[in-house]
């Protein structure tokens, strides 16, 4: 197997006193909605975010009104002092930038021109980048935090742009996040660090943000809170005290510091959801808690739910007939070599070869089946499948035809990869709880194999006859050991010993020999850099005689009288058995292959070992067919990719070479490179791939011809029910952290009750980003760092790179000319690190003045980076002069780059 992500209410429960101990949260009335997010408010209206798009609903609640449909997640609205505008975060246009429309709706202006970057998304723990924060109040500018200029993904600042949309200009603070002004703007409130899309919840340490005062006129920065919790979101009131969020109860509740008297109170006291996102208007506060909008009244001290609904059709969480060929998970070849079963999102498929259509077998949104394989005899497929809620296996008609038999039951654990007995008659799996099991199909009974203290058991295989099973066992030492297990004994027999790292055992076709891949050669080497050892390329296949009186096919030659006769008859027997094979288009006659019955004198056995005499390198897959030739995976240091030729082709860093053994002509052959393969049954017919792309082929004994074999696998047709596939992945996701998660007590959770309290929020799904929040938000209560997130299919919203300088440009009041105030340093020599304005021929200046780009004057453009939308890597035309005239100007040739973090990074190192 080759193997590889209506109408809707809202009314919130019922109102609960600023000052009781804790808001008891009531029974929801059937069909309502939740999942409303990032708030704000004029006091007279609240806007809202609701499936990646931006509502408008009085502030007593009541139908919602819908003020965009773009194609991406549009977030973060903020009203504009005055309540007349509203500024917030989307991308319309490909790129997440800053936009401006009217309270009421209307068309958005944009007024950011920025850099993609590779983390910027709702969805991701770094947050999105150009987030609006807020409005200044005695001018209209709009602050929002970006990593323009940063190298740290950790690590924003602010900036303020006009409703121009001129460039914007930095605030005088070197990182910042959440943020609110005095009313004179003399002051801010802000946090240094943002941490607000991290899924760790109740943390302490050093990214534990406090609220900070800046000073504008004095420049002076003061903690405010100095709390080790988390003192988070700012929001200045007009009473002189600032109101903030923070987990001090271990759940993000409103908390208010008087400036005045620096007294602190807690406000609020829930204790199942966090506050969410608050905004301030004048005299209320919203936020987001259990998925429902609350409104917190600073005169009246009192916290109410807003009841609202919405009507809409929701088209990001419609399904569909969907092709899931973009999805592939894994692909098996049959055994005949004329179809494929192939999983992909979830589903089986079967796949011609090379005529006809692929059906799909199971039909299924909202089970993930994988690690489809298919039965010796071509009549069933085995795949693990969770329809049950656990991980189960189950066999079905390789047609399709009736229905799927479950083959086990009582799943704790997460299961992987089952593999067939030759005799079709059992199936043979590992599990995260380190188990190797067999399950009898026709009995469903059970045999345990192994269960290991060290690790999980990855690598196991049959004997030809169905009566072994060998498998590589992690030891103590870390490394590896091969073992035999005999079905009739029970009994298990070391293979090699504990001295060396050892798996991918596989037992040859004729059942004489095991071979299995071995860290035996130690070639130290010595590093550019440090004087220090290095092994690298330390495996070679090695094989083992089964049976005592089997001949080490390894040994010595060694010419005798009488015996070219005999030596000539064999290889011309090994020759016929090379080169039988199957004519094309016709249906094999042969007779079924004799029984092999396997031989193990398990004394010795571990001196009964001989290695290949091949390159040393990293071996995988290995199969030896029972003409004695040897097939194998090689990868070697030699093949490893740069971070450049990674980027550019992200499959190449997991190609091998495939190569095969002669065990009678002692000789590798170099058949070419691949990323995996697989080979049918029979030893007739093999699956290749390569890069991304399938072929089957005869298996072959030269140089690898894969044209004109290329084995198409698309127009994977399946009708999606979005719905029941995003519950399905919560399900998983919440298995996964269970069976993978390194407490066993979860860290004192209660797993079982978490999943259900957030499952209750699955109904309101319409958008694969509030999924990947909700998820977020499971695995975060662990209070665990480095459990993250990602991924997804979302709607599709192209990103276009936009042409960047390598340097700090600010814009002359007088001519509109900009001024180039600072030149990034690059290393030109270096295709990441290029500072284009440094490069040979540029002669390009600080202090001098770029007056036109690509002959369109930068004076009639509101920002000059709208002609430099699209430019990245493409020869642009820069006018510029020591002054900010034309006369004396000359026009230079540039190519702008689409990244500027490696410039910063490389400016910081230096």
């Amino acid at each position: 197997m080759i193997t590889r992500s209506r109408f809707l209410t809202l009314f919130v429960f019922a109102i609960s006193s600023l000052f009781a101990a804790s808001f008891l949260t009531a029974q929801a009335p059937p069909n309502t909605t939740r999942l409303l997010r990032f708030p704000t408010t004029n006091d007279r209206d609240i806007v809202f975010c609701y499936a990646g798009q931006l509502y408008s609903v009085g502030k007593d609640g009541g139908v919602a009104r819908r003020l965009t449909s773009g194609p991406g997640y549009t977030s973060f609205a903020r009203f504009s002092p005055d309540g007349t505008q509203i500024a917030f975060t989307s991308h319309y246009d490909g790129n997440r930038e800053v936009y401006v429309m009217p309270a009421d709706g209307g068309a958005p202006k944009r007024l950011t021109i920025s850099a993609t970057l590779g983390r910027d998304d709702v969805s991701d723990r770094m947050g999105p980048n150009n987030i609006v924060m807020t409005w200044q109040n005695t001018k209209p500018l709009i602050v929002f935090r970006s990593r323009m200029k940063s190298f740290n993904d950790f690590i924003g600042s602010l900036y303020t742009v006009g409703l121009d949309g001129d460039l914007p200009q930095q605030l005088p603070v070197p990182r910042g996040g959440f943020c609110s002004f005095s009313p004179d703007d003399s002051k801010m409130a802000y946090n240094r660090v943002f941490r607000e899309f991290r899924t760790w919840k109740d943390y302490r340490g050093g990214m534990a943000d406090d609220i900070w005062i800046h000073d504008f006129k004095t420049g002076a920065t003061e903690n405010l809170t100095n709390n080790p919790a988390q003192d988070i979101c700012p929001m200045w009131g007009a009473d002189n005290k600032i109101y903030f969020i923070s987990d001090r109860d271990s759940r993000m509740n409103l908390y208010v510091v008087d400036l005045a008297t620096r007294e602190t109170r807690q406000l609020t006291h829930f204790t199942d959801f966090d506050i969410k996102f608050p905004s301030i208007g004048k005299r209320s506060i919203v936020f987001e808690q259990a998925g429902y909008i609350w409104r917190y009244d600073i005169d009246t001290g009192r916290a109410a739910p807003v009841p609202i609904e919405i009507k809409e059709d929701f088209a990001s969480g419609r399904g569909g007939l969907v092709d899931a060929s973009k999805h592939l998970e894994s692909v098996n070849l049959a055994p005949d070599g004329e179809r494929t079963i192939v999983v992909a999102r979830g589903e089986l498929f079967s796949v011609p070869a090379k005529h006809g259509t692929p059906r799909n077998l199971s039909n299924s949104s909202g089970a993930h089946e994988r690690d489809a394989v298919w039965s010796p005899d071509g009549k069933w497929i085995a795949y693990n499948s969770d329809v049950t809620g656990e991980n189960e296996l189950y066999v079905r008609s390789q047609d399709g035809k009736g229905q799927p038999i479950q083959v086990t039951s009582g799943a704790d654990t997460y299961y992987y990869a089952p593999k067939w007995s030759p005799d079709s008659k059992k199936l043979l799996w590992s599990d995260r709880l380190q188990r190797l099991r067999y399950v009898d199909i026709a009995t469903r009974s059970v045999t345990l194999v192994d269960q290991d203290k060290w690790g999980e058991i990855d690598s196991y295989n049959w004997s030809p006859d169905s009566q072994w099973i060998t498998w590589a066992r992690p030891e103590e030492n870390g490394m590896p050991r091969v073992y035999l297990y005999s079905l009739a004994s029970k009994q298990q027999t070391p293979v090699t010993d504990n001295w060396y790292a050892s798996g991918e055992p596989v037992f040859s076709d004729d059942g004489k020999y095991l071979l299995l891949s071995s860290a035996r050669d130690f070639k130290p080497s010595f590093g550019e850099e440090e004087f220090a050892n290095i092994y690298r390329d330390m495996q070679r296949v090695y094989l083992v005689t089964l049976a005592k009186e089997t001949a080490n096919p390894l040994a010595p030659k060694s010419d005798e009288v009488g015996k070219a006769k005999e030596k000539q008859e064999k290889a011309q027997q090994t020759e016929t058995q090379k080169t039988e094979a199957t004519p094309a288009g016709k249906k094999s006659e042969e007779k079924s292959k004799k029984p092999v019955t396997v031989k193990v004198d398990a004394d010795g056995i571990q001196n009964r070992i001989a290695g290949l005499e091949i390159t040393p390198g990293n071996y995988r897959n290995i199969r030896m067919l029972d003409n004695g030739r040897i097939y194998y995976l090689r990868r070697t240091a030699a093949d490893e990719v740069g971070e450049e030729e990674e980027a550019l082709f992200p499959e190449r860093d997991r190609k091998s070479h495939l190569c095969v053994y002669d065990l009678d002509e002692r000789k590798e052959t170099v058949l070419g490179d691949a990323n995996d393969y697989d080979i049918t049954f029979d030893g007739k017919k093999m699956l290749l791939k390569v890069n991304k792309d399938y072929f089957i082929v005869d298996v072959p004994k030269d140089k690898l011809e894969t044209k004109d074999h290329e084995h198409k696998i698309e127009h994977l047709d399946m009708q999606l029910d979005r719905h029941a596939e995003w519950r399905q992945i919560y399900f998983e996701c919440w298995r996964q952290m269970r069976d993978f998660f390194y407490s066993p007590t979860m860290n004192g959770i209660g797993w079982k009750a978490m999943r259900d309290k957030y499952a209750a929020l699955l109904p309101f799904v319409n958008h694969r980003n509030d999924l990947t929040y909700l998820l977020g938000e499971l695995v975060g209560e662990l209070n665990n760092g480095h459990t993250y997130v990602g991924g997804g299919e979302r709607p599709d919203t192209p990103r276009i790179k936009l042409g960047l300088l390598g340097a700090e440009l600010s814009r002359d009041p007088a001519t509109r000319a900009y001024r180039i105030d600072r030149i990034l340093p690059g290393e030109n020599w270096n295709k990441h690190t290029r500072s284009p304005l440094t490069e040979v021929g540029v002669n390009v200046k600080q202090g001098d003045y770029i007056l036109a780009v690509n002959n369109i004057p930068v004076a009639s453009l509101p920002n000059l980076y709208e002609a430099l939308i699209g430019t990245a890597d493409k020869q642009v035309i820069l006018r510029v002069n020591s002054k900010p005239t034309d006369a004396g100007a000359r026009d230079v040739t540039v190519v702008p780059i689409d990244d500027e973090a490696p410039l910063y990074y490389l400016d910081w190192v230096q």
